[in-house]
């Protein structure tokens, strides 16, 4: 559940709602490309925008189309209550695991986030997934926090941010990070242009963007990692360096996503929750043209 490459989707939303056919469209690419896990209303699945019953919905949908892929389903929220609710409508729907961010209107101590996670892994049967993204929380980890949650019963997998942008560096950040883990207990690499980095540095699983669209061309730079060509996986994510720099122009990764599944034919290019805006015309022939350039799949 916790190695490979573990894909997350995006959720489209158009004027009329949650877009199901243009999210089951999305889904068919992973189960085609058998990636090893998904993850499902992750930030890029929008789960922060949407009501329950719509997350419990895309859950649910997202369990029947999965054939045997065994999937992941963020339950963030601002409040525990709340959390416990969605926890309980993802293990109903199915979930193999709970992605569980620390999100934060008021801001959070380690002990408070320490208290969420424990009345979380108390209540619920699947294994979580710490979700470690300060941009989107506005809350950071400590490696002691980290390690204080991975020895509660059921926390299997920590979800970092980027890793310093040299290689040994990035392998320094990850030991410093797994000396502090329980046993058995992975390391997830997301931000998908330090994914070479992360999985070369020991990094076990990709949360990845970008397999969430491209499954095929980021199933490469797994299966490169697993064999320890750290070459090849290098390579092929320095490959990708047109896709992250679109990442970086459109402040993440969401808005290119969103308008290259609709260069796709998946859904509208118009599909992100409000207030969010999709890309002009200009931006979204570049993305297609990037797309075809990279042979992206």
């Amino acid at each position: 559940m916790f190695t490979g490459l573990s894909a997350f989707p995006l959720t489209p939303i158009t004027a009329s709602g949650v877009d199901e056919q243009g999210f089951i469209k999305i889904l068919a690419r992973l189960t085609a490309a058998g990636v090893d896990s998904m993850g499902i209303l992750g930030s890029t699945g929008s789960y922060a925008y949407l009501t329950r019953e719509q997350r419990k919905r895309i859950a649910t949908l997202a369990k029947q189309h999965a054939r045997d892929i065994p999937m992941m389903v963020c339950v963030g929220a601002v409040s525990t209550d709340a959390i416990l609710h969605l926890a309980d409508d993802a293990q109903a729907a199915g979930a193999n695991a709970l992605l569980l961010p620390a999100v934060s209107y008021q801001s959070l101590s380690d002990e408070e986030v320490f208290s969420l996670f424990e009345t979380v892994t108390r209540r619920v049967s699947v294994p979580v997934c710490i979700y470690d993204n300060p941009g989107t929380t506005h809350f950071t980890f400590t490696d002691e926090l980290h390690g204080r949650l991975s020895s509660l019963e059921g926390v299997r997998s920590v979800k970092i941010p980027g890793v310093p942008d040299s290689p040994a560096a990035a392998t320094e950040r990850v030991a410093a990070l797994r000396q502090h883990l329980s046993p058995g207990v992975t390391i997830g690499i997301s931000g998908d242009a330090y994914a070479g980095l992360g999985l070369n540095a020991g990094c076990e699983v990709w949360y990845s963007v970008c397999g969430g669209l491209f499954p095929e061309t980021a199933k490469q730079i797994t299966e490169a990692a697993a064999a320890q060509d750290h070459e090849c996986v290098t390579a092929l994510t320095a490959r990708l360096e047109p896709l992250w720099a679109l990442f970086r122009k459109h402040g993440g990764s969401i808005r290119v996503i969103a308008a290259a599944a609709g260069v796709l034919g998946l859904t509208d290019t118009d599909c992100l929750p409000r207030p969010l805006q999709p890309l002009s015309a200009s931006d979204i022939a570049e993305i297609a043209r990037v797309i075809t350039a990279l042979d992206l799949k």
